[in-house]
């Protein structure tokens, strides 16, 4: 034990002095944060002022388009000439020339622009101008707006969990379908990201015969074991590395770039629905809601009935056991070949349940209770990322259970086959490894 405990060290302290190591500890959180900080700053970018000039020679959209997100409609009066070499000399950013039609109802519109318009603007104005087109024809028939507006229906759609003893939760699919598919696709890259170091760190020793050293001083097996579960502490550390620093990050940006009162349309909403969720319980809802309140409710509802200590153990437990389940695996395939251009052959046959997990994830988060759903879940080579795409949707303890039993058991299985390949092929050189050849090795008693 003490000799693993050493060569756990040892693989610990040289991966995480490693150049790669610390630019991808500072580059992760860095993409992480991006995902939060960008969209904010898009944002506070995106509303610079632009004006646009509407040369309506129909009459029909006057005072029609509205402005919005920096976005100002003018009524231009000159010509058309006029409008074109006005934007040319920048005076304005674009001209929305909208001519008459030899038909009653107005057909087409064409924006001048020095630059490509983007396309939020091109949906704004061809939406305005289908709605005042559509309002024309309607009043032809005898049908007012407030007619119109009385016809409209909004059906809200909330999903609650009964709990043991009755208890009522409410929950939000959306969120649990996010979440377990982000805890799903974490496992997966850290699987793939650091079982190819495990397979790479034996190639190396193998090659530059460093391996009959070590192997004189230690057990084959001992190194194996080392050697994996030096790399797990590794991505243990980068992981909970990126979590700090991530938040850490977000934390200085709200600091730095503070909301200076003008909240966004999701912040609004958010408010919106947290006012909401505050009087639930003293009054009911009214069918005048909007959805989009109503979304947001269940989502903030959704976050705070989210068992994390559950949902956090769960995906540590299974974040190692499939990492130690493949790591092993990927270990023998170091073992067996002389270099990575021959762990080709070897690579498919492991890596294919992991990626039949991710393509099937879809259909899983589609339907968590289908067989399909159950079996992928208990197979121990899917089940890591399966049952985290599952766990959300509140799987039943007596299928969680079976899924972790069987994912230890397929881990010392693994193990074992990957001991037997690697206590035989770590010291042979020269030669083209086949099934058939690791087949005997792991029959080979001894």
């Amino acid at each position: 034990m003490n000799k693993i405990s050493l060569i756990i060290q040892r693989e610990y302290l040289s991966r995480v002095k490693k150049k790669s190591f610390i630019i991808m500890t500072i580059l992760g959180p860095i993409l992480m944060a991006s995902m939060f900080i960008v969209p904010v700053v898009i944002g506070l970018v995106a509303n610079n002022k632009r004006e646009i000039q509407v040369l309506d020679e129909t009459g029909w959209f006057q005072g029609k388009f509205k402005n919005d997100n920096g976005i100002t409609f003018k009524a231009f009066t000159g010509s058309l000439i006029a409008g074109k070499d006005s934007i040319t000399k920048g005076k304005f950013y674009a001209l929305v020339y909208i001519p008459k039609s030899d038909i009653n109802l107005p057909s087409k519109a064409i924006i001048y622009a020095e630059k490509q318009p983007d396309i939020n603007i091109k949906n704004s104005i061809s939406s305005t101008m289908e709605k005042e087109i559509e309002r024309t024809k309607l009043a032809a028939q005898g049908i007012s707006e407030e007619m119109i507006k009385a016809s409209k229906a909004n059906v809200m759609v909330t999903t609650m969990t009964i709990k043991d003893g009755g208890k009522e939760e409410k929950s939000s699919t959306e969120l649990a379908m996010g979440l377990g598919y982000l805890s799903a696709f974490l496992i997966y890259f850290f699987i793939f990201l650091y079982g190819a170091q495990v397979m790479k760190g034996v190639i190396e020793e193998k090659t530059s015969r460093i391996i009959e050293v070590i192997i004189s001083s230690v057990k084959p097996f001992e190194l194996m074991m080392g050697k994996i579960i030096g790399i797990a502490l590794v991505v243990l550390t980068q992981f909970l590395l990126w979590v700090v620093l991530t938040l850490g990050i977000v934390g200085v940006f709200k600091v730095v770039v503070p909301d200076k009162g003008k909240a966004t349309n999701t912040e609004q909403m958010i408010s919106q629905a947290s006012n909401q969720s505050n009087n639930a319980d003293k009054t009911t809802v009214s069918p005048t809601v909007e959805p989009d309140k109503q979304v947001g409710n269940d989502f903030l509802d959704g976050l705070k009935n989210i068992n994390y200590p559950l949902e956090i153990s769960m995906f540590i437990f299974y974040f190692i056991g499939g990492y130690l389940l493949y790591a092993g695996l990927f270990a023998a395939i170091g073992a067996a070949v002389d270099n990575e251009t021959d762990t080709q052959q070897f690579m498919l046959p492991v890596s294919a349940p992991l990626i039949i997990s991710i393509v099937a994830a879809q259909a899983i988060i589609q339907n968590p209770d289908g067989p399909l759903a159950f079996w992928l879940s208990i197979i121990p080579f899917t089940s890591p990322i399966i049952m985290m795409i599952r766990l959300p949707f509140n799987v039943p303890w007596e299928q969680v259970a079976l899924s972790m039993a069987l994912l230890v058991a397929g881990f010392l299985l693994t193990t074992w086959v990957a001991a037997k390949v690697y206590r035989t092929g770590i010291l042979m050189y020269g030669k083209k490894v086949s099934y058939s050849e690791i087949w005997k090795w792991i029959r080979y008693k001894g």
